[in-house]
């Protein structure tokens, strides 16, 4: 089965050489170049995964992303653009954006994140049902919430992937290679030092149950005990 993606690009010149290029290599591509379009085609062609440009007519690849997230938590995200502050980067990823290419990039790069995140994205285990109960703790994964009777916490989109493919993987050694590649798409050291924020936020977190525990392996990943 072909790897659909959504392709949002308004450089006609540029889409044209990319589109080419991914259809030559076996890649079915919808090619939008309105910001304002992408979404109704996003809901139609129902794509794999997406290729974001961010300067758009009518709406940003930024603004885009949010409302993606809001229709499906799980389509892997990419944002192409030329913007090369530090700022943009870390927003598209809070935005849940799993990578983030610079222009001008080679095809071969783009080709190679694609395949990258479509592997990590068939191979995560799954997590049953909506409600999941972490000891004292129930964990609302669609909602984004992690609640212990008395408060309900609002997680954040990434806090939340990384809980739910903790407990996807509950009492297992999780490589921490994978792991990076599961929530951001790339193992970068940018990326690995923001993974270390999110464990010790969720460690926090769940720090009130004594039967839950993100052991840290060294050199190698995690251990979610459950």
């Amino acid at each position: 089965m072909s790897i659909k993606i959504l392709y949002v690009e308004d450089e006609l010149f540029l889409g044209k050489i990319v589109r080419e290029t991914l259809q030559a290599r076996g890649f079915e591509v919808v090619m939008e170049s309105d910001g304002d379009k992408v979404i109704p085609v996003f809901r139609e062609e129902l794509p794999d995964i997406c290729v974001l440009d961010i300067m758009l007519p009518n709406r940003n690849g930024f603004e885009i992303a949010e409302d993606i997230r809001k229709i499906n938590d799980d389509i892997p995200i990419i944002f192409l653009t030329a913007k090369t502050q530090t700022e943009d980067v870390v927003k598209g990823f809070q935005l849940g954006g799993n990578d983030y290419i610079r222009k001008p990039f080679s095809m071969e790069e783009l080709i190679v994140r694609i395949e990258n995140l479509m592997r990590v994205k068939r191979g995560t285990p799954t997590v049953a049902g909506d409600q999941v109960t972490l000891g004292k703790y129930v964990f609302w994964i669609n909602k984004q919430t992690l609640a212990d009777g008395t408060a309900e916490r609002r997680l954040s989109y990434r806090e939340s992937e990384l809980l739910k493919y903790l407990y996807a993987n509950k009492d297992r050694v999780i490589d921490r290679k994978d792991l990076l590649n599961h929530i951001w798409g790339n193992d970068s050291f940018f990326n690995s030092r923001n993974l270390d924020v999110y464990i010790t936020k969720l460690r926090s977190y769940l720090k009130e149950d004594s039967s839950l525990e993100i052991i840290t392996i060294k050199g190698m990943g995690y251990r979610f005990a459950v």
